[in-house]
């Protein structure tokens, strides 16, 4: 199985919900900013915003 990136899977998304928790935002535009610093797939992008609207 091929990883792509220079981080572990999951890496990213870790360091994503950090950032977030961080910054004491979990809005829209605090996600998307998320998914672009951190160089989020899709489907981690769609992961943080089904786990932070809940």
């Amino acid at each position: 199985m091929k990883r792509s990136g220079l981080l572990p899977r999951g890496e990213a998304l870790r360091r994503a919900i950090r950032w977030l928790s961080e910054e004491g935002r979990h809005d829209h535009a605090a996600i998307t900013e998320a998914a672009r610093r951190f160089d989020l797939s899709p489907v981690d992008e769609a992961f943080l915003r089904q786990h932070f609207r809940e």
